[in-house]
């Protein structure tokens, strides 16, 4: 009879983006589980550096891990960029690969996507940077965000009577996506493997949006599941969510994000922002929320990740 091998799991952490603190607090979180759960696991701060990162991941002495859990975000890590070198190094890996995660990163690219396969997104186009500091490019209210960026980085929104110039509008790329603003609430929808795991909804605690802040600081939002909307816009909503994951080719986990707009009575209309490959792993993140609901711990859900994990071979 022969012994059972522990699988050697790698936890890439880090990066180089904007995300980069969320992403060392997902990618804590997840090797304390694997750790737990009984795999030999190693972790990763991923820079720029990438002779570093291919001696870690394929040292001259010593074997590759067998599978690579990826907990980076942002751009370099859910791009595509991560995903192509673990292709060419033949490492399985957990979420999407690098087609879906480079296309779910390009937000307009997405976008068109997304329409094609009949959801609803909101309308939207890129414009220069500076012609939204010179005027409004929609009627207001709008939004206006960076064309690949996650987490609200970067992301802003004009309502009637704001003052210009935008306060860190410098650091807008040279061109942004601007759409319309959709009022209503905010909603999630947690797709696992091939199923919609429910819809949640958000509310920040500052009862603004629900931007960078409301999604990482401890007590900066409330999680409601399910999301105490209307029936047929629920399932409206798992519907999409699962349809936006397979129209983009991902793989693992997911989560989109909604608007849902019931200004006008219930059932409201729906709109499809974005799709997430890298949901985040952080003490205050959704997806482990959604899990937690269908009876699925955190040390269950890091699991069921690494004995997904695949390749684009």
């Amino acid at each position: 009879m022969t012994e059972k091998t522990t699988k050697r799991v790698a936890v890439l952490m880090g990066g180089w983006s904007a995300e980069r603190e969320v992403s060392l607090s997902s990618g804590r979180g997840c090797a304390k589980a694997l750790a737990e759960a009984g795999y030999e696991v190693t972790t990763i701060d991923v820079t720029r550096d990438i002779k570093a990162l291919l001696a870690a991941l394929a040292p001259a002495t010593g074997p590759k891990p067998d599978v690579v859990f990826n907990a980076l975000h942002g751009r370099g890590g859910e791009d595509g960029t991560i995903q192509a070198l673990l292709n060419m190094l033949g490492i399985p890996y957990t979420h999407s690969g690098l087609t879906a995660s480079a296309v779910a990163m390009d937000k307009p690219m997405a976008k068109q996507i997304f329409a094609q396969a009949g959801l609803p997104v909101p309308q939207g186009k890129l414009v220069a940077r500076d012609a939204v500091l010179a005027g409004d490019p929609l009627p207001r209210p709008y939004v206006v965000k960076p064309p690949n960026e996650g987490s609200s980085v970067g992301v802003f929104i004009l309502r009637a009577g704001d003052n210009r110039p935008l306060l860190g509008a410098d650091k807008l790329p040279e061109t942004v996506l601007v759409e319309p603003f959709i009022p209503g609430r905010e909603l999630t929808v947690a797709v696992m493997g091939d199923r919609a795991l429910g819809v949640l909804e958000i509310r920040a605690a500052h009862g603004g949006w629900y931007d960078y802040e409301s999604k990482y600081a401890v007590g900066g939002s409330e999680h409601i599941y399910p999301a105490p909307i209307h029936k047929t816009a629920y399932d409206e909503a798992c519907a999409i969510a699962l349809k936006a994951h397979q129209a983009l080719g991902c793989r693992g986990v997911s989560r989109a994000d909604l608007r849902y707009d019931d200004t006008g009575g219930e059932p409201g209309k729906l709109y499809l922002l974005e799709v997430n490959t890298q949901p985040g792993m952080t003490p205050t993140s959704l997806v482990p929320d959604f899990a937690r609901a269908h009876g699925i711990s955190y040390v269950d859900l890091v699991t069921w990740l690494v004995e997904n994990a695949a390749w684009d071979a």
